[in-house]
């Protein structure tokens, strides 16, 4: 990894991304949302969003505007406008969220909350939109995981126009015949772009250089790699795209068969892919966060499994919410997590020894954390998230509240882990801050002395 800057609000993304993460999987512990509430209720949108944009999004924004430029090797541009955009979409979601809240009460406010909010995410989005194109735009032609986070940007556009569409809608101030159509039509594509393309797509892409990092392996481009990015674009272009045009001139649904024979398709390659760095690292010893990676492409694949059961049952609408909780949280919360556990130590190393590397003995990344207690709380998630989702295969709804506490706890133990490694707690006092270093602030910006360094594996 060529040396490269800290971006300044990448740790404030990932800590209130965290925030709304356990602040979600507290009120399914509640009992807030699904399954006590209907799939489509205010109060599941409610608990959808909190995790989708306040955790998920939020999360990948901070880690896009921190690795893009690792992945093209050059600058982030327009770097001024992260914090503008951080700041849109936390108001916008505050505004969303308050705005199911009091939908679901029947309160008029809701329909101005939804309007701001469908003002407000839009632009954040945008924005984020903006620094990032324009910084993988300057470096064409792009390298393999860039085009995938490429594809994932015009799916986060797709999404965050059809979610402004949805809210201007249960605010009452949509009134076209076409946008209406277009509403009736599009909640399984703002999902597709969603799920499918701005969240699955762009972690595919991101894991094609995180894991051959961290694993040291090898990291050229693969005929398969070529595979999972044509046969997913395709899908996703099938899904968002042709689906929604099908839908409304024929009433059919041909193409979301078609896409999803395309997914197949890239998921095959992916794991092909995904086996080569496995087996091919040279850092013979798996450190937590790839171990812990496993599971999360467990939970990919499951779902996989789990959504052509549904659909040869015919049963995809009746268990459309374990099967969303499956991919939200065995999938894509898991590889979040798992991450998360090496990303900021690595981060935090860089930004508290990076000054003064090669002049001063400093720790190594891994002194940061302490694996031994983050690989039970790793283990006690993933159960339980195999709990929790057979719990509403199952329609045992106290059960799911009690597979969500387990995870509830876990997601707080790492969270603790996070911190400690923020304060240096795991470090030897002897080294922990030897001449010339600072101990990082918790999530706000790197002092402007510790901003640029170089990086090393």
């Amino acid at each position: 990894m060529m040396g490269t800057a800290l971006s300044r609000w990448t740790m404030a993304s990932f800590a209130a991304a965290l925030a709304f993460l356990i602040g979600a999987q507290a009120l399914m512990v509640a009992g807030y949302g699904f399954p006590a509430a209907d799939i489509r209720a205010p109060q599941t949108l409610l608990l959808v969003h909190m995790v989708t944009i306040g955790w998920l999004s939020l999360l990948l924004c901070g880690a896009l505007f921190q690795f893009v430029p690792v992945l093209i090797a050059k600058p982030l541009l327009h770097e001024r406008l992260v914090l503008p955009s951080l700041l849109l979409l936390l108001g916008g979601l505050v505004f969303l969220l308050c705005g199911f809240f009091h939908l679901a009460s029947g309160d008029a406010v809701a329909g101005l909350l939804l309007a701001l909010a469908g003002v407000l995410l839009p632009a954040g989005f945008a924005l984020a939109l903006f620094v990032l194109g324009a910084t993988l735009w300057n470096a064409r032609p792009l390298p393999l995981p860039a085009r995938f986070v490429a594809v994932g940007l015009a799916c986060v556009g797709v999404t965050a126009a059809f979610g402004a569409l949805f809210a201007l809608a249960l605010a009452g101030l949509v009134s076209s015949p076409l946008l209406i159509d277009l509403h009736a039509v599009g909640i399984p594509v703002h999902a597709a772009a969603g799920f499918g393309g701005w969240l699955t797509f762009t972690a595919v892409g991101v894991s094609y250089r995180l894991l051959p990092m961290f694993m040291l392996a090898p990291d050229h481009e693969r005929p398969t790699g070529h595979v999972v990015l044509h046969a997913g674009g395709a899908a996703l272009f099938v899904a968002v795209l042709a689906a929604p045009a099908e839908a409304i001139l024929y009433g059919t649904t041909v193409s979301f068969l078609v896409a999803g024979m395309l997914a197949l398709v890239a998921l095959a390659a992916y794991a092909a892919d995904l086996s080569f760095f496995y087996r091919m690292r040279k850092r013979r010893v798996i450190e937590l966060n790839s171990k812990a990676a496993l599971g999360a492409f467990a939970g990919l694949y499951l779902s996989a499994l789990l959504l052509l059961f549904l659909w040869a049952t015919g049963t995809v609408a009746a268990q459309a919410g374990a099967l969303v909780y499956l991919v939200a949280f065995g999938w894509l919360t898991g590889l979040g997590l798992s991450q998360l556990y090496k990303i900021v130590p690595f981060l935090t190393w860089l930004e508290c020894y990076g000054p003064v590397m090669g002049r001063k003995p400093t720790p190594r990344v891994q002194d940061l954390v302490v694996e031994r207690r983050g690989g039970g709380w790793f283990a006690v998630y993933f159960l339980a998230v195999v709990a929790g989702t057979g719990a509403l295969l199952g329609g045992m709804p106290e059960l799911f509240r009690l597979a969500s506490a387990a995870t509830l706890a876990a997601t707080l133990a790492l969270t603790v882990e996070l911190v400690l490694v923020r304060r240096l707690v795991n470090v030897k006092a002897a080294m922990r801050l030897p001449e010339g270093t600072t101990r990082p602030r918790l999530f706000l910006p790197p002092r402007a002395d510790t901003a640029s360094m170089g990086a090393a594996r």
